[in-house]
């Protein structure tokens, strides 16, 4: 499901029971697996380092997003991290480094875990 204002470049394939809420961008080298959340204006970049004199496009990071993750409302996540299966990343979060499957980061501090996340659906 795609909400409003949502651009996904080519290349990215469809997963089953993806969302992606209004205002968020899929570039290149994003790979999202089946059931991910992406919250509302969340960022997540694909260069390191960008700028707009340069043509950066071969060094595009692959950033993974695995099966039942969820990215809050304008979290951003910068390239070349791995967040792991259920993983929660809370609205404003800023994640510079790897979640572990069923990791819980929040907060404004960079990559701060604060728990674990649970499976639970109700």
């Amino acid at each position: 499901m795609l909400g409003q204002n949502v651009n996904v470049d080519g290349g990215n394939g469809h997963r089953y029971n993806v969302k992606i809420q209004n205002n968020v961008s899929i570039y290149t080298g994003l790979v999202l697996e089946d059931d991910v959340f992406l919250g509302p204006s969340c960022v997540l970049t694909n260069v390191t380092n960008p700028r707009s004199q340069v043509n950066r496009h071969r060094l595009y990071e692959k950033t993974v997003i695995r099966r039942g993750a969820t990215v809050g409302a304008n979290a951003t996540v910068v390239c070349g991290v791995t967040l792991g299966r259920y993983a929660f990343v809370g609205a404003g979060a800023v994640v510079t480094k790897d979640v572990p499957d069923y990791g819980l980061v929040w907060e404004i501090q960079p990559d701060r875990r604060a728990g674990s996340a649970g499976t639970d659906t109700s």
